[in-house]
């Protein structure tokens, strides 16, 4: 029965996000230019927690903790796995306070309704994965940028997203910049499970995925080795996920 009722429900759900996507693309424009930056913040996390409640047609359910323990105030580097597309709602909608910051490749920057907009106005940066000079000159303008405003970047150090739930090796470029230009401000170690379940297979998608984002314990950037900050950032968040055997 469950997989029966599947069909239906993927063709309600993805309507449902399309139309969201090209709403809040309109919503997000007049947001942006009638009341700049902070409107635009605010419309896009609405976008996100409409695109979260989307997700609720096929029976998902999100699972959050840990956003007590982060400091404010301060430049934060937000290090997650990553799993699927269907991370960046979460993060943003539940981090919202601390306006993140996503470093993504180039090609979303244009083309997809409501996403390329927000990386191009929302302050994210786009990267071109072959030209790895003028990427790392983004992100650190990125980290510039949020240390000056006291915002938050994210950064998936896998590089690409873990299609089966079990986490690719940590890579360092980004994440060293990152702390180097922003070293008054905090790591704070992320892990999404479950999210990859929901891109497992486009049609029809798995119902009543969890989706659980667990925040864990800052690290103070300043006076840490980056390789221990590297080691043990990516100790902690590999410790929690759990991986598909289990």
């Amino acid at each position: 029965m469950k997989s029966i009722i599947s069909y239906p429900l993927t063709i309600i759900f993805y309507i449902a996000f399309g139309f969201t996507l090209l709403l809040f693309h309109v919503i997000q424009m007049i947001a942006y230019h009638l009341f700049g930056y902070q409107g635009h913040h605010n419309s896009v996390k609405a976008m996100n927690w409409t695109l979260m409640q989307c997700t609720k047609i096929l029976g998902t359910s999100y699972s959050f903790s840990g956003k007590e323990k982060i400091p404010k105030n301060v430049p934060i580097v937000f290090v997650s796995n990553h799993q699927s597309m269907y991370d960046i709602s979460p993060i943003e909608w539940y981090l919202e306070s601390f306006h993140p910051k996503f470093i993504s490749k180039k090609e979303l920057g244009k083309g997809i309704p409501s996403v390329s907009y927000n990386l191009q106005k929302g302050g994210s940066i786009l990267i071109d994965r072959k030209n790895a000079k003028e990427s790392l000159v983004r992100i650190k303008a990125l980290a510039q940028y949020i240390k000056k405003n006291n915002y938050a970047a994210v950064i998936f150090p896998e590089g690409t997203r873990s299609k089966d739930g079990i986490p690719k090796p940590f890579k360092e470029s980004g994440l060293k910049i990152l702390t180097k230009y922003a070293n008054n401000g905090y790591i704070v170690p992320i892990t999404l499970n479950n999210s990859w379940k929901m891109q497992q297979r486009n049609f029809p998608m798995n119902l009543g995925v969890s989706i659980t984002l667990d925040c864990h314990e800052p690290i103070a950037i300043s006076g840490t080795d980056f390789d221990e900050l590297l080691n043990q950032t990516e100790s902690v968040i590999k410790s929690k996920i759990i991986h598909p055997k289990n």
